[in-house]
């Protein structure tokens, strides 16, 4: 596994489809109008799209019960139709130029800017791969993974501890739901039962009155509480505090390598002595973004982004 550099190109598109990045920018805007966690949708669709396979567009294909996009662990993900509307719009402008794989880039760095986070370029120059399978998706990250399991996962995409922790922080907008709440606040001990002595007991009779138990598990509730709509570094002030929603998340802040991320962004000196939480996502970002990329003579420019050509 390799992230590589070389391989993509910031301005890719610069003279085969200069106005790719406007594009992409209005589609994604638009929907932001109806939907308004948008803009973490379209961040999740990336990484789980970079998570299998590399970040070729995998999880668009949609070719029956076997497709990627069926696997348990991308339940919940969407976006999907925003994506196939820039498509669109670009096959319009600039027929089979522009790959899937980096419009769902494009895409998140778009949803980033909307919450108010910070702008980057994209290195661009993805195609588009040629499998889809439900199976290939089983070693997708998991909420209720141990931190050790969480950093394997992360090592074997050539993803370090810190960007474990960074990446983590995109849950700084969105929304999760009680779904995924169960076992962290009901049965969370191999006796099954109990809720995760990590969350702050401040917090718990708030996430057990959104997701009672036996309750609706399609209710949804802000992974970072306080501040779900602005992309910020409150998320892992939430998870140093026992503020947590997600499991996942609160193992973080138990092991000493992750912990040790989460704490230097918070400096007793003051922030004149803490290192940029955006600018170190945007790194750690835009390295996810080159797992195990396709370019040159590999894979294919899709027509529509959910079917091979």
């Amino acid at each position: 596994m390799v992230c590589s550099d070389g391989q993509l190109q910031v301005g890719f598109y610069s003279n085969t489809c200069p106005q790719v990045d406007s594009i992409v920018r209005d589609v994604v805007r638009e929907a932001a109008l109806s939907d308004t966690n948008m803009a973490a949708v379209l961040l999740r669709l990336h990484f789980h799209d970079c998570f299998v396979e590399g970040c070729d567009g995998s999880i668009l294909i949609d070719n029956g019960p076997e497709s990627e996009r069926n696997a348990f662990g991308h339940q919940g993900v969407r976006g999907f139709d925003v994506i196939e509307k820039a498509k669109a719009q670009l096959e319009g402008s600039c027929p089979g130029v522009v790959s899937c794989a980096d419009i769902v880039a494009l895409a998140a760095r778009e949803a980033i800017v909307l919450a108010n986070g910070p702008t980057y370029e994209v290195p661009t120059g993805r195609r588009d791969g040629l499998v889809s399978n439900v199976s290939l998706a089983d070693d997708m990250p998991d909420v209720s993974d141990s931190i050790e399991l969480l950093k394997t996962k992360f090592l074997n995409k050539g993803l370090t501890v810190k960007d474990l922790v960074l990446l983590s922080g995109a849950h700084t907008i969105g929304t999760t739901a009680c779904f995924f709440m169960t076992r962290r606040l009901y049965n969370f001990f191999p006796s099954g039962e109990g809720s995760d002595p990590s969350i702050s007991p401040n917090f718990l009779p708030q996430l057990q009155a959104t997701c009672p138990q036996n309750g609706d598990v399609n209710v949804r509730l802000a992974i970072d509480e306080g501040s779900e709509q602005s992309f910020d570094v409150h998320i892992l002030k939430n998870i140093r505090e026992g503020f947590a929603v997600l499991e996942s998340d609160a193992r973080l802040n138990d092991d000493i390598a992750t912990k040790n991320v989460l704490d230097s962004y918070f400096s007793p000196f003051g922030q004149t002595f803490e290192p940029s939480f955006e600018a170190d996502f945007v790194d750690s970002f835009v390295r996810m973004g080159q797992i195990d990329v396709k370019t040159g003579f590999l894979g294919e420019i899709r027509t529509v982004c959910s079917q091979f050509n």
